[in-house]
Formats: structure tokens, sequence, C-alpha cells
């Protein structure tokens, strides 16, 4: 990862000024929100995307049409798209919108309605190079645009192998019978899927025509749509501004039983019926749950769509659609977590949206932190204290990994152009964002006046996108008394530290509240962490069977923390408890394997292999494979590999601080998979 570097915080726009009024109150009272807009003396500076080659600050997009057909068997989509704009500055003599190498142009045309003129214009454009994720399509316009008057921009074009589309043969979907494609547009994909403004600074309504073959069900990221059975053609409309990320379709064999009111589960016909079971009436009882928190669901519909294993992420908040993977069903605790998230984000990423990839922890962290209010209205403050220890211990663990100095552990990060946003992506954006949001709930003096506040944010921000200074400026406009107090300025407790300082949270909730389930888990780890086996009796008042998925989550993560454990001590854990997690889902059955494999095998193996005449090959080995590795894994086979004592002498203490001898074995950049969490 290229290194990131600090950023002032800026405004995307100019807006009114923030008028200091009483005490807050909660939407739905006249006169009562602040307007958004800067503090005093607040620097205004133009909002720069270096995601994005587009010039998208040159026009103002008004909506966005697509015209596809899609052929399974060539696995291409090709048609057209329309643009609509309006150019918003004097002297704009091209249009330049991201697109991907994999985009194939056939033409591009431009009517001016106001013009007078009936015939399209054929337009030269041509493609550049921009980074390895994408190109800047780059369209030479005529005279007769000029500012404030409306543009049509047709762009005729063929999709191939780009990464926001991905076909799945028969044998790879989950009924095996039918092709399936999906797309994934976040974070700087779609510009394989359609040329556009590709970032999330700029909002448009769209519309799209989709021509399949028979038996092909279409979705989209859409508020209304219409089939025509005869034709085999799908019509769709998104009436709500939206970001380009989160234009979203799937196609294949989809099936689905209604499961609410306003909302649906899709799937293929073989895993329909246990995803109905799974989700039954929940999806609508955290609906009104997160409206009574944050105001109303504004996208209509919230239906869920389950995606074979394939589907390169948990899940997609897609506004009207979420896509989720349907390995997921395997865990109900799981399920729910990330379904809940997801819902969230229909207010908090969706509604509104960061500005920039730059601070993609206004979406992840917000979102994160509704969905925990949603689970604690709805699953009490206990349920909700488990779930969260188990994922700042993985974001502790990973700042074990990576130390507290490193820039990826900022809130709001500047990168260099070519690198890619999605690097980004990583437990901080979620975990530290929504422990600097628990910190403003916590300022706000009550979490019901907290809720009001989201409320009001949403309404005056709705459909727009925002840089974390819109968010703190209306927060101390919000609560003057917390401005007149300069909480912002609190010694150790900055928010500019918060937003632009690297390591751990400043500030953690209390979760005190789910001791009774978090307790009994720590006790047992402490059980387990001394150099012999407990007693068998004292385990008897511990029944992980009755455990739920996440205290053994919980307890695996920790006593993964604790491995390598001595050879006869990982044997009686394995006696006492493998029959019980091999039978459970995938989440508890992937941190077993680590504890077994890295005690039972891998350290034995690299204790074989350094012993003999294969120090250069075992040294190679984890040169490739580090990454993959949990931590303490990791430290133990880089002390037998790189110096001379044994590696169990400190297996118990604090992390060993190994550096091997040459740059080349340290890894050229971490993602989450250096970290035992699901993502």
């Amino acid at each position: 990862m290229a290194e990131l570097h600090q950023t002032p915080t800026a405004l995307c726009c100019c807006r009114k000024s923030l008028p200091v009024s009483g005490a807050p109150r909660c939407v739905g009272d006249s006169g009562s929100r602040p307007s958004a807009g800067p503090g005093p003396g607040t620097p205004r500076c133009p909002l720069v995307d270096v995601a994005s080659a587009s010039n998208f600050r040159c026009f103002q997009l008004r909506h966005l049409h697509l015209d596809l057909r899609l052929n399974f068997a060539m696995k291409e989509m090709s048609g057209w798209m329309v643009l609509d704009l309006v150019p918003v500055q004097p002297g704009v003599q091209t249009l330049v919108l991201d697109s991907h190498p994999s985009l194939l142009i056939q033409s591009i045309d431009c009517k001016v309605p106001a013009s007078g003129q009936e015939e399209p214009v054929s337009l030269t454009y041509r493609v550049d190079p921009f980074t390895d994720y994408g190109s800047s399509l780059n369209i030479t316009l005529p005279s007769a645009v000029k500012p404030g008057r409306l543009i049509q921009i047709t762009v005729r074009y063929t999709t191939t192998d780009g990464p926001a589309i991905w076909w799945l043969d028969s044998e790879l979907t989950c009924g095996q019978s039918r092709p399936l494609v999906f797309t994934q547009g976040h974070s700087v994909c779609n510009r394989s899927f359609f040329p556009c403004f590709d970032t999330p600074a700029v909002k448009s309504t769209y519309t799209a025509t989709v021509r399949v073959p028979d038996g092909v069900t279409v979705l989209m990221s859409a508020s209304r749509s219409s089939f025509s059975k005869e034709d085999r053609v799908f019509q769709f409309s998104m009436e709500f501004p939206v970001p380009s990320y989160l234009v979203a379709l799937v196609a294949g064999e989809l099936q689905h039983v209604d499961v609410g009111p306003r909302s649906r589960v899709w799937a293929e016909p073989c895993l329909l019926s246990c995803a109905v079971k799974k989700l039954g009436g929940s999806v609508e009882r955290w609906l009104d749950v997160a409206e009574e928190l944050f105001g109303p669901y504004l996208w209509g519909r919230c239906d869920i769509v389950f995606l074979p294993p394939s589907f390169p992420i948990v899940a997609m908040e897609n506004p009207c659609l979420t896509f989720i993977i349907a390995s997921i069903l395997e865990s109900n605790e799981f399920l729910l977590i990330d379904v809940v998230h997801e819902i969230a984000h229909g207010w908090f990423g969706n509604a509104v949206t960061n500005a920039t990839w730059e601070e993609m922890w206004l979406s992840e962290g917000l979102a994160t932190y509704a969905q925990r209010r949603i689970t604690t209205e709805a699953y009490g403050e206990a349920f909700t204290c488990l779930e969260t220890a188990i994922r700042l211990d993985a974001l502790h663990r990973q700042l074990r990994l990576l130390g507290d100095n490193n820039p990826v552990s900022k809130l709001q990060v500047k990168f260099e152009p070519g690198v890619n946003p999605s690097s980004l992506m990583n437990l901080f954006t979620y975990e530290k964002g929504f422990c600097f949001v628990a910190y403003l709930s916590e300022l706000s003096g009550d979490v019901r006046r907290f809720d009001c506040f989201l409320r009001d944010y949403i309404c005056e921000f709705k459909f727009k996108s925002v840089v974390a200074q819109d968010l703190i400026d209306y927060f101390l406009t919000y609560f003057p008394e917390l401005m007149d107090a300069a909480v912002s300025q609190r010694e150790g407790l900055e928010f500019e530290r918060w937003l632009s300082g690297s390591g751990p949270p400043l500030f953690e909730p209390d979760l005190s509240a789910g001791g009774a389930l978090t307790r009994p888990v720590q006790d047992l780890c402490d059980l387990w962490r001394s150099r012999e086996a407990p007693d068998l009796k004292t385990l008897e008042s511990f029944d992980l069977s009755a455990w739920s998925t996440f205290q053994i989550v919980l307890f695996l993560d920790r006593m993964l923390d604790l491995s390598p454990l001595p050879q006869d001590v990982m044997a009686s854990l394995s006696g006492c408890y493998s029959s019980l997690f091999d039978g459970l889902n995938a989440e508890v059955q992937i941190r077993w394997l680590q504890m077994v494999t890295s005690r039972m095998y891998t350290v034995p193996l690299y204790d074989d292999m350094v012993a003999g005449v294969m120090k250069c090959v075992a040294a190679e080995i984890f040169n490739q494979t580090q990454r993959r590795l949990h931590p303490n894994l990791r430290r133990t086979l880089q002390q037998i590999l790189f110096q001379t004592g044994p590696a169990s002498t400190n297996q118990n203490g604090p992390a060993l601080s190994i550096v091997p001898p040459s740059p080349s074995t340290q890894p050229a950049a971490v993602t989450l998979r250096d970290v035992n969490v699901s993502a």
C-alpha cells in the first residue's frame, strides 16, 4: 500500500452559515434544526477526488439511463447509456468520464435540446490511461454547449472482462443449473460497468432497460421495476439520487418470497426456503426499530438477494436491494449483524454519503454505530456489547500487527493518485469510526438525545455527499453548549486528532453491560492460558453447548491471541471441544482450524525443516504465506526462522519484536487477511 498522508478537513461546497440556536429537538419540530454550514473561520476549498479522472465539478448530472442486452454465452453486456448533464462552468469544451480498458466504446453523440438541434451530433473522443483500476474517457463537446443548458450524451459500448461484472458459469452457482451475473461497484469498479463520474461526490437518479434470454430474472438497485414477458425486457427506475457505485445488477435463475410489506428475499431456488426461514419477519422488525431511531426509511423497498459464495464480500448495501453472500446463512448471529448493518446503510452511506473515499468512515463508522443502536433496541445491550467486544478485539489485534503509527489506522486519510480506494477498507474504517461516533454520543449526554441529532442530520443532508467537517459543524451547532465548552479541543481527545491521528481509538464505549455474556468467556480463557491443562472438574461449570456463536467466536479469538499453546494443553483443549466445534458453523470452524493447525502441524513442521537442511525452503514458504497466518503464529515462526531461542519460551508473554534479516520478508501491504475477523 502506498504511504498515506494526513489531509486537512475541508468542506465539499459552500453552505449558509450555521445559526447558533437553543436546545435541539427531534425532527418534526418546526424550526428546530440548524442549517448546515461551516463554523466561523472555516476555510473553503474545492473537493478533490484523486480516485476519479473525471471533471465532475464542471457539470451537474441530472439523470443516467442504461439500455443493455445481456449475452451469457459471450459474457458481455452491450448497449448504450445516456447522461443528462448541465454544464455549470463557462468555457467547458471537454467532458471527462471515468472508464476502464475493458469497456469497448463504439460511438458517442450529443443532443442539445434547447438549441433547436433535432439530430444528435457525433463527437470525437479519446481514451487515456489513468490508473490500474481505470482510464479516462475524454469527449470533445460541441460549441452549442453553454452553462445552464441541458445536454444529452449517449455512449454506445460493450463490456468485456472488467472488475465490476462477475459472470458465473452454472457450475459456480449454488443450483449449478443456470449461469448468473452480478455487478459490484464499490469502491471504484463501476467505471468498468458504464462510463461515469465514478466518485461518491456525485449523485443522480437513474433508469435502466435490460434485455435477457428466456428463464433469466434481472434485479437492480432501483425503487421501481416492471417486466415484459413477451419481449424479455426488464425496466427499472431509481427515483432517488445515488452515487455511481450504488448502481447494481444481478441476473440469473432467481425466485422470491415476500417476508414483509416492503421486503422480499431473492435467491436461487435451492436456497430460497432456507433464506426465508432464517430471516422470517425479522427484516420488517429491524426496519421498524431503525425508523424509530433515525426517521423514515427513504428507499421504499428493502429487498435482499443471496448470491453464490464467489460474491467478493460478505454484503453490499445497494439501495432497495442488499446483496449478501449465501454462505452467511450458516450462522444466525452473523447473518443478523450483516443484514442489520446493511439496513443501517439506508440512512448512513446511501442517504448521506462520504464525498470522497478518503473519509469512508463517514459511511461505515456511522452505519456501525446505527447497527448497534438497532440491535440494542431489538435484542438488548448485552448482545450488542458482546458483538462489539469481538470487533474491538479484532481492531486491537490489527493494531498489534501494524503498529500504532501506521497511517492506515487514520480515519481521515490521504492517498496518492493511483492508490485503489478499496485498499482503505479495514477495521479502522468501521470500528475506529464507530468509536468516534460513540464519543460524540457520550458528549451529547444522552443516547436518546444523540438519536435525535442523527435523525435531524439525515433530514438535513439526505441525498447529499458530505465530508467530516459537515458532520462536526452540524454536531457543534446542534449542541451549542458543547461548542461553548470547546469539546473539539479537549486535551487528548481533540476532534482533529481523532480524524488525522494514527493509532487506537481515543475513546471506547463501556461494554460492561455485556458482562453476563463476556465474563464467562474470559474466565474460561484464563483457565486455559497457563502452561498446564486445567482440571476437568473445573471445566464442568462451562457448558459451551449453551453458548451463542458470538461467545464461542470470542473465546476462540482470545485463545488464538495466546496460541500456539503448549502441545499437551492443545491436545486437552481438542479433547474437550473438538466434537462440539466440528459441528458448528464456518465462523467457528475456521478459528478452530487455525488453532489446531498452528500448534499441531505448522510449528512442528517448521521446527523440523529448520533443524535439518531445509531452512532456506522454510523461509521461502514463510515469505509467500505469512500474510495468511494469524499474527501470533507469524511471530512464532519468525522466531523459529530468524532467531536462535526456542519459539516456546515467550508464547504466553508479550508480543515479540522480531525483525527478519531482509526487508524482502516484510509484506508489501497489509489487508484484513492479516486479522482473524470476519469481513
